[in-house]
């Protein structure tokens, strides 16, 4: 396996979480409530797994090994996907401030800007910027980033992501 397998395989966790919050959203498009729980555990999933142990990946790692030489890819998509990740994190940051402000219009566009945002985003990388990288990167870098993936995973408690891989397929069953 490789870095880029790596990240394709929790893209698959991030999206179903992505779909369980479209779910909620139409819920507050029909007039439920506010699932506080369901939110604020769907934000701590967000900025843990996808942001600092997914995007850590492709911020520190992946996307600085691919700039090192772009000599053998046609353009460079790392600034904007630097940027998109940027993005969701604004939204995430709306998504948590009308939770607390309990205001259910704004929370389900913040929640919506995000998913359909990220739906775009792993799509880009899985189709786009993955397939360059397998492409410009020797086997000798390519096992290098892999060494580093370890590490950056360590940096983590034990069970952690164990703990939200378990949270996206729970979220996965949600109705």
């Amino acid at each position: 396996m490789n870095a880029t397998q790596i990240l394709s395989e929790e893209h698959q966790n991030i999206l179903k979480v992505i779909a369980a919050i479209e779910k909620e959203c139409e819920k507050l498009d029909s007039g439920q409530k506010i699932d506080e729980d369901f939110f604020t555990r769907s934000i701590d999933f967000i900025r843990n797994y996808a942001d600092k142990f997914h995007h850590a990946k492709e911020e520190d790692i992946l996307f600085k090994e691919f700039c090192k030489d772009t000599s053998k890819v046609h353009c460079n998509p790392v600034d904007q996907m630097l940027h998109e990740h940027n993005v969701g994190r604004e939204f995430v940051k709306g998504m948590e401030k009308n939770i607390k402000n309990k205001d259910k219009k704004k929370l389900a566009e913040n929640a919506r800007g995000y998913a359909r945002l990220l739906q775009e985003h792993i799509f880009k990388e899985d189709n786009i910027l993955y397939p360059m990288t397998d492409e410009a990167i020797d086997e000798k870098r390519q096992k290098s980033m892999l060494k580093q993936f370890d590490e950056a995973e360590k940096k983590f408690s034990k069970g952690t992501k164990e703990k939200y891989v378990k949270l996206a397929k729970e979220f996965e069953t949600r109705k």
